[in-house]
């Protein structure tokens, strides 16, 4: 839901010439947006190998990844191993896959609808068919949950938050047409990752001017907390097995050990997220941000 909220505000075109650009533009877009996952994601996916070589010398379990084969890290590379049916190799690959179908899926209805006279409204209808056949037919089935289709219900509330936030009363009625579609589809069939997505997606809507005008002491720890989320999505679990792998050598087995194993994890996932983001993420981000500006020169 927040990475369709996010991707509406990266795309939604807000005028024709910002319809003109995006659409000169898709090849790059779609180019951008593997980089910027892909980047991070191969270091991390780097760096849980490793971690599973030495969590494979204390742990015996389905959770530690076997050693990979070429086709498997061939298919991670291209953020199609779940489609290929090859095992992750890290805890939340699956997603990183998911969200650049979704991206690739949102970016190619604002192409298409901004190839129209009425842009704005083609692109919100489109997305309200997208939503409607997610909500009513794939998100039921779960054999399509390795296909940006079965998600897209979440991702296009996300859309529709932040298209009411853009002070237009069309915006608003578009957002309640989608969540009225979503308890719909919820009395027909209730699965809790929906009632999440929508539970978010409405308190999200409900307090976006609360964000843009709190001033707090403590705001910048969870706007910091928000630009390392990336990569502590992509380093906890290489964490978690080196730490995992430390108590089991040691033979902490106890629910206490297990509670401080636990805290352990997180407060290094955190220290190893920061350390992430400034040495790769950030860097990475900001050399095709310059290699962008020098093209485009």
């Amino acid at each position: 839901m927040i990475g369709g909220y996010l991707a509406a505000r990266a795309m939604f075109p807000k005028s024709r010439d910002d319809i003109s650009r995006g659409v000169a533009a898709l090849t790059t877009a779609i180019f951008n947006r593997y980089i910027r996952l892909a980047i991070p994601f191969l270091v991390a996916l780097a760096f849980s190998i490793f971690c599973a070589i030495i969590a494979r010398q204390w742990i015996v379990d389905d959770f530690v990844p076997d050693a990979p084969t070429w086709p498997q890290l061939l298919a991670h590379l291209l953020m199609l191993q779940g489609v290929l049916d090859f095992d992750a190799l890290s805890a939340g690959a699956w997603f990183i896959a998911i969200d650049f179908q979704l991206f690739l899926l949102m970016l190619v209805i604002v192409w298409l609808g901004g190839k129209t006279t009425y842009a704005k409204n083609i692109i919100l209808i489109l997305i309200t068919l997208m939503v409607t056949a997610s909500l009513f037919w794939f998100n039921r089935d779960p054999s399509l949950d390795d296909w940006a289709p079965y998600f897209f219900g979440a991702y296009g509330m996300g859309a529709g938050v932040y298209w009411a936030g853009q002070k237009e009363k069309s915006g608003v009625l578009w957002l309640w047409l989608v969540v009225s579609l979503t308890i719909i589809a919820l009395i027909i069939e209730f699965r809790t990752r929906i009632l999440i997505a929508l539970t978010v997606a409405v308190t999200l809507f409900f307090t976006i001017k609360m964000q843009h005008s709190a001033q707090s002491v403590w705001q910048p720890i969870p706007r910091y907390l928000g630009k390392i989320s990336y990569s502590l999505f992509l380093v906890h679990f290489p964490i978690l097995l080196l730490t995992n792998a430390t108590f089991a050598a040691l033979g902490l087995i106890s629910p206490v050990a297990g509670d401080v194993a636990m805290l352990t994890t997180w407060a290094a996932s955190l220290l190893m997220a920061d350390l992430f983001y400034r040495s790769v993420e950030l860097p990475s981000a900001k050399f095709f941000r310059s290699t962008n500006k020098r093209n485009q020169h």
